[in-house]
């Protein structure tokens, strides 16, 4: 949860936690707690190889991509790592390509703290008033994955291309998890990867586009249904229908995702990635067998995976695909003439909510909770409001008696704060500014909380009232026939194919 100058940040799930706007001169960081050592990490131990050195060897084709992690540390929680590790143990390591983070034995996975180390109270004081930031209170280690290497755009991009320069019989599958950013437009929606290098929708598409081996896409990231764009030739919604690829994703491009966990305790988890890659296999997300296979033809197939996920997950994912981007871009309105259609996994999410109410409950139920959303994003903004409001009366009495208090860098503040360290905090302590911004920021928290319980009422609600959704605009579609017709088919048979596992 995150603060700006102008108020709070709503920022749940895998929404990157990015620093917060500094309190004092663009630069600060936080104060390093004082006679503490800073941690220490293993430097990486391969650096970034050429396209060819980090395809499979020999004659075997690329069977699949995975990449992912985060931006930069800070985004890199374990939870991403854990996804990634996955699917090489559901597919198979062979023909599989790992792209993760900053590469081989970097050094970056986000963990949870146990608390056992001891902090420094007025340093962390001191950090939240002028350098605030997520991951504070983590720790980090090496990745355990068998990487191939770091998960960079350029990377990533160049072994699509050389995934994709030639025609296979078997589709290429592209995994990746992260955090995603909303864009002006949903093309524009990108996945942030390593080096703070964003990877577009629109860049995916043109990348596949200009190679002719098909490919299925799954994607982990907040709002990732912008990545929906893949149905048309360079993401451009406007223009033609693209061939051979599908795409399914764990999020509307209007929403956060579950998934980006720093607690490495999978039972804690309800991230897409681990519903949809123990899917695959049969199982829910604690390893049982399960009951996913919707058609019964003895093999699960991507979309059976990612139904499973729409009726299984407690997340606040509100998982979409390309074949719904292309129905609700090309199918008449709510009104029209109808024809039956058959969606057996729209049918297993209506009856699996079924509890939730008929088609006019849901909706009603939905309106009523993002109603009760909005007026408590209202007390955020309050909070945020009332505490920024509050940090500046507490910076400036500060900075007026310690002036370098703001800029650990600066050379006299490891003396400043030494020698006054007593003075400081009792003046804290005594503050009435920063009694203020402390209970502003317990407000704030725990309104976000309350958001959070909301979001994720919301999203069975929603997945429920798009599934009636769906079925009834495919009827309308299917009415009307045509060109648009058969492409949503054939997007729904991309999306229906079963991949091989090892």
């Amino acid at each position: 949860m995150l603060r700006s100058a102008g108020g709070w940040l709503i920022v749940t799930a895998c929404t990157p936690e990015s620093p917060e706007a500094p309190r004092a001169p663009a630069g600060v960081v936080e104060p390093v707690p004082s006679g503490a050592a800073p941690a220490v990490m293993d430097a990486p131990t391969a650096v970034v190889p050429e396209v060819g050195a980090m395809l499979p060897a020999g004659a075997i084709a690329t069977r699949w991509l995975a990449a992912g992690g985060g931006s930069a540390p800070e985004f890199n929680q374990v939870s991403i790592e854990q996804d990634l590790g996955l699917v090489p143990e559901v597919l198979g390591r062979e023909g599989g390509l790992l792209l993760f983070a900053g590469g081989r034995g970097t050094g970056g996975v986000q963990v949870a703290a146990t608390g056992e180390a001891e902090a420094d109270a007025l340093a962390g004081q001191l950090a939240e008033l002028f350098a605030p930031r997520g991951g504070r209170a983590a720790n980090y280690r090496t990745t355990t994955l068998d990487v191939d290497a770091a998960a960079t755009v350029d990377n990533v991009l160049a072994a699509l291309t050389a995934a994709t320069a030639t025609a296979e019989a078997t589709p290429l599958v592209v995994y990746l998890a992260g955090h995603g950013a909303p864009g002006e437009t949903p093309g524009d929606t990108a996945i942030d990867l390593w080096g703070q290098s964003p990877l577009r929708a629109v860049d995916l598409a043109t990348t596949l586009d200009a190679g002719p081996r098909e490919a299925r896409v799954v994607i982990t990231s907040c709002f990732s249904g912008g990545f929906g764009e893949l149905a048309f030739v360079g993401g451009d919604a406007t223009g033609q229908a693209a061939r051979g690829r599908c795409g399914l994703f764990a999020a509307t491009a209007e929403r956060e995702a579950s998934g980006c966990d720093p607690n490495p305790d999978r039972a804690a988890q309800q991230g897409y990635g681990l519903h949809f890659l123990n899917a695959l296999r049969g199982l829910d997300r604690d390893g049982r067998p399960a009951a996913i296979d919707v058609d019964g033809d003895g093999r699960v197939s991507l979309l059976e995976a990612h139904t499973r996920v729409r009726v299984a997950s407690a997340g606040i994912d509100v998982p979409t695909t390309t074949s719904d981007r292309w129905l609700r871009a090309r199918a008449p309105g709510l009104r029209g003439r109808s024809v039956a259609v058959t969606l057996p996994e729209e049918q297993a999410v209506i009856a699996a909510l079924g509890e939730l109410g008929d088609e006019i409950a849901a909706r009603t139920a939905l309106a009523q909770v993002e109603k009760d959303m909005s007026e408590v994003t209202g007390r955020i903004d309050q909070a945020g409001a009332a505490e920024d409001a509050a940090y500046r009366q507490v910076a400036a009495d500060l900075l007026a008696r310690w002036p370098v208090l703001d800029d650990p860098w600066h050379p006299d503040f490891a003396a400043t704060l030494a020698a006054g360290r007593a003075a400081i905090a009792a003046h804290l302590a005594s503050s009435p500014a920063y009694a203020a911004f402390a209970a502003a920021r317990v407000d704030g928290e725990a309104a976000q909380t309350e958001l959070a319980a909301g979001m994720g009422r919301s999203a069975r609600l929603e997945r429920l009232v798009r599934a009636y959704e769906t079925v009834r605009l495919a009827g309308r579609l299917k009415a009307r026939g045509g060109a648009d017709w058969r492409t949503y088919e054939a997007l729904l048979a991309c999306e229906r194919w079963a991949p091989t596992l090892r």
